[in-house]
């Protein structure tokens, strides 16, 4: 393929990672504006959780139902509506006169972000050459990392602007509410974009729009094998055009077809490894190596910038190494520096701080923890980040792929609400505790890539059983 095609098609890969910004932004901003909600609403600590992790409940129920609405109305038409969700909740979430109505509109809005999560590495998987489908597969957790870090600045900017997330700005509200309502502005440009890039030929095909597939095809694809050819591929491939539904993924495995046990099980160790809580006493680690706390919001931002810089080493790689290979060389990255860090604060003498007990690291004992830390990020970011997104968009066959990628979708962001709701009990009982679990996690992955996970690097869609 020559370097106009592959850039047409970057552009519209990115295009579709755009829902991937949307979460990433979604993640940070309300990490930013939490203390400042806890001071205005006066919410119990419970409601004050929900209001935080509702979204990921949220963005379950979005997951689940993104499926049947992509094989029913198309893959743009749900990015579209995904978009226009996000959009409203951003301004409501902004708006929210009590946290209850808050909370109502997080959730609302992590509708939007789970239908996305689904239908990103769907689609760009059906639009992308096998030859280069891990690089544009890995746009979406680019697009993530990418997300954290632009919520991250904007949240600076704003706070900073105000003297405070809690300090009234423009039109006399907090500066918080406008972190919020910042997420329109992606979210208007995932809507624009959406309408602009091209329907996936797969679903075309199954809706019997065959002149237009092969118009997509020969745009993105080229003409080798002829389109032709392709377009009856294809439609062996889709099958016929009756409606699918859930029963399409029963198997002799528990219920399930085996690869939809494979999915599932990529997107639960993805989150059960504690990526989005691992962070949660960052502060603790740089305060221990002689950091100041007006620092933490610095080095938060240069360990996003690490992100995206070893998210990009993974779109350089995929197609290269191959999935199963970076899926191991993470997990057993991860495996031992979260054993280091087991080690270092299950070993620290405690203190009680605010009826709480603190780990009290040494100077060497905190540099070895944060060194730890960073590279953990690093090897997740390398690997299991954008590698699983990669691997659900591609491993199902496309009779199945919207559904199968509901189902592995839900699960993950079920996954990452229980980890996230469970890390506080376990930190309570002991830091090493909580890196300990993650660090068996991360063992079991090593295991279960080797036993179940199959290479999917250059192999067509059509190929996939």
């Amino acid at each position: 393929m020559d370097g106009i095609a592959i850039g047409r098609i970057a552009l519209v890969a990115a295009s579709a990672a755009m829902g991937g910004f949307l979460f990433g932004f979604d993640t940070a901003v309300i990490n930013g504006a939490v203390d400042a909600i806890k001071l205005w609403s006066g919410a119990a600590s419970w409601l004050l959780g929900f209001a935080v992790a509702g979204a990921l409940l949220g963005s379950a129920v979005g997951a689940w139902f993104a499926g049947p609405m992509a094989d029913r109305y198309g893959r743009i038409a749900v990015m579209e509506i995904a978009a226009a969700i996000f959009f409203v909740s951003s301004i409501g979430t902004g708006l929210a006169w009590n946290i209850e109505a808050l909370s109502v509109f997080r959730f609302f809005g992590g509708t939007a972000i789970g239908a996305a999560s689904v239908i990103a590495p769907a689609y760009i998987a059906e639009v992308s050459p096998a030859s280069y489908r891990g690089r544009f597969g890995s746009l979406q957790q680019l697009a993530i990392v990418t997300g954290i870090f632009v919520a991250l600045l904007c949240d600076y900017a704003l706070a900073s602007a105000a003297g405070g997330a809690e300090k009234r700005l423009w039109f006399g509200m907090q500066a918080w509410r406008w972190m919020f309502i910042a997420a329109a502005v992606p979210s208007a440009i995932y809507a624009i974009l959406a309408g602009m890039i091209p329907e996936s030929p797969r679903y075309l095909v199954l809706k019997k729009r065959l002149g237009e597939a092969a118009d997509v095809l020969r745009r993105f694809v080229g003409n080798r094998p002829p389109v032709e050819e392709k377009i009856i591929e294809i439609e062996k491939s889709v099958g016929d055009e009756r409606a699918r539904s859930l029963r399409d993924l029963a198997g002799p495995a528990f219920g399930l077809l085996p690869v939809v046990w494979t999915g599932i099980l990529l997107s639960v160790f993805q989150q059960f490894v504690g990526i989005n809580v691992i962070f949660y006493y960052s502060a603790t680690l740089w305060h221990a190596v002689g950091f100041t706390q007006d620092d933490a919001l610095a080095i938060t931002v240069i360990t996003s910038v690490t992100n995206i810089i070893v998210t990009l080493v993974a779109i350089a790689l995929i197609d290269r190494l191959g999935r199963k290979p970076l899926l191991i060389i993470g997990s057993l990255g991860m495996a031992l520096t979260l054993g280091v860090m087991t080690w270092v604060f299950g070993t620290a003498p405690t203190e009680m701080v605010s009826g709480s007990a603190q780990p009290q690291l040494s100077p060497a004992a905190g540099v070895v923890a944060v060194v730890a830390a960073n590279l953990y990020v690093v090897f997740f970011g390398v690997s299991w980040g954008p590698v699983v997104w990669v691997l659900l968009g591609e491993m199902f066959n496309n009779r199945i792929r919207a559904y199968a990628l509901a189902v592995a979708a839900a699960a993950q962001w079920i996954a990452n609400y229980i980890v996230s709701q469970t890390f506080p009990t376990l930190a309570g009982i002991n830091l090493g505790v909580a890196y300990g679990t993650y660090t068996l996690m991360a063992v079991l992955s090593f295991v279960f890539v080797l036993a179940r996970v199959k290479e999917t690097r250059g192999l067509e869609l059509e190929a996939m059983k």
